[in-house]
């Protein structure tokens, strides 16, 4: 079974500083690096490097990013055919400040990405793939295109909800699994703060679930919770040495989809999911910082 991923393909820009930047303060960078990244281009190389064969659907700008990123992909054995180039936009592109923590503060410039349309989905070859993973860097009227599409129904859905965009709410219900982080999470459950702990967010989650969907909530090095007809289950956290949380959800998304589309259930997914994840974090970049099924089954057996 193969994975099909929707959505953001961008250049990273990143700068290292001491701390973040309040509102209104100057910093001084550090170190300045550049890597592939894109929520869709990073979920599609940690599924590629997690053995799924993979298709990515998004759109390049004519410059030299867009080849880069095309290149890239390429190169992580991605499947770029449903990647379309076009003339009047450039690459997407993002703009990270990193921190000694590792905690980072983002800014994207969609660019390409927002020419991705419903009708670039029904002009897309979606054969053999099962599983469906997209998230909100893609189009609303993509994301909703792709999940109506009789291969997605019969197959598996992943939103990721990420960024939160409350425009895209009436999409929730459309996806057989949803993930979302302890922001993300907050943001649609309708709460004032993120929740502090697993059983806060699961509560969160129990009530955010649409009818026999399950949902997932990623919690850092708190690891996930799993909320699948009313029921939860708990997936723990791993200690990392954290240099770089870039991606670390993306990581997880790829991963999970990676899983499903091998034949896995949903709770030993996530357990291979939280592990990936949580070698991602230990490397600088997003999409660079995936590791392959070799590394995350070596974690998992140690």
């Amino acid at each position: 079974m193969g994975v099909c991923v929707l959505g953001g393909i961008n250049l990273d820009h990143v700068a290292t500083v001491e701390h973040l930047p309040a509102p209104g303060e100057t910093v001084t960078s550090i170190g300045l690096s550049r890597f592939p990244g894109g929520k869709a281009a990073n979920q599609a190389v940690a599924a590629a490097r997690s053995g799924a064969s993979t298709q990515l659907l998004g759109a390049v700008g004519a410059d030299e990013p867009g080849l880069f990123m095309r290149t890239f992909l390429t190169q992580a054995g991605v499947g770029i055919g449903g990647v379309i180039e076009v003339a009047d936009a450039p690459t997407g592109q993002a703009f990270i400040t990193l921190d000694a923590a590792g905690r980072n503060s983002i800014v994207v410039a969609p660019g390409a990405n927002a020419r991705f349309d419903a009708a670039q989905i029904a002009r897309a070859d979606l054969s053999g793939a099962q599983v469906f993973l997209t998230q909100f860097e893609a189009t609303l009227a993509a994301v909703e295109a792709l999940f109506r599409s009789a291969q997605a129904q019969a197959g598996i859905r992943i939103l990721n909800a990420a960024p939160a965009l409350m425009e895209g709410a009436h999409l929730l219900a459309l996806a057989d699994i949803l993930v979302v982080n302890e922001t993300e999470l907050a943001r649609f459950a309708g709460l004032e703060a993120a929740p502090s702990n697993a059983e806060d967010a699961a509560s969160a989650a129990r009530g955010l679930a649409a009818p026999g969907q399950a949902v997932i909530a990623t919690l850092g090095g708190g690891g996930a919770v799993i909320v699948r007809d009313g029921q939860v289950t708990r997936i723990p956290g791993r200690k990392a040495q954290v240099i770089d949380t870039t991606g670390a959800g993306d990581c997880f998304c790829g991963a999970l989809a990676a899983r499903l589309a091998q034949g896995s259930d949903l709770e030993a997914a996530v357990i291979y999911a939280n592990a990936a994840a949580a070698i991602s974090v230990t490397r600088a970049g997003a999409a660079t910082s995936s590791p392959t099924r070799a590394e995350v089954e070596a974690l998992l057996a140690g």
